[in-house]
């Protein structure tokens, strides 16, 4: 018969939501143009770091404001509204390639100097995430709609996992 065992007790460490400062003090260090709208990206967005890699120039739509993400997590496919911030950084990136086309090890490294420069604590990439939900929720953006926006698999997980900035 299969084995079971019973998992032990971990405690589960709370990451930091990124936040608009957060954001703008590292776009103000990142060096390289795409570095920094890569984190506006990924915090305007909730996408996560592979969907945000994998988006391509025809997946933008200028005219209406929204990107197509497609969700490699789940397998499934949303559009998210660009805001205004966002709209003018990506407008001002070469169009030559992809938005952010570079490896997930070059967008790490140069993340890790632009934080290093910009002497702000070191958040990932899914700290952007995190910050997506977190501005939603504090202005009363329901957690079903949250969920939908960002691509979780369920409210129930976006809650238990990343709604908890206010404990």
């Amino acid at each position: 018969p299969p084995l079971r065992m019973k998992r032990f007790k971990v405690d589960t460490k709370i990451k930091r939501p990124a936040t608009l400062e957060w954001i703008n003090a590292f776009r103000a260090n990142a060096g390289r143009m795409d570095v920094g709208t890569l984190a506006l990206f990924l915090f305007a967005t909730g996408a996560r770091i592979s969907e945000a890699l994998a988006v391509r120039w025809d997946d933008i739509d200028f005219k209406t404001r929204k990107v197509l993400i497609r969700q490699s997590k789940l397998g499934n496919e949303r559009e998210s509204h660009i805001p205004d911030e966002l709209f003018l950084a990506l407008v001002n990136l070469p169009k030559e390639k992809a938005p952010f086309a570079m490896a997930y090890t070059t967008a790490r490294d140069a993340w890790a100097r632009a934080v290093e420069k910009a002497g702000i604590e070191p958040l990932t990439f899914h700290s952007c995430r995190h910050g997506f939900a977190t501005v939603l929720q504090s202005k009363g953006v329901g957690v079903k709609t949250i969920a939908k926006l960002g691509g979780w698999k369920s409210s129930q997980h976006l809650f238990q996992t990343y709604l908890h900035a206010d404990e």
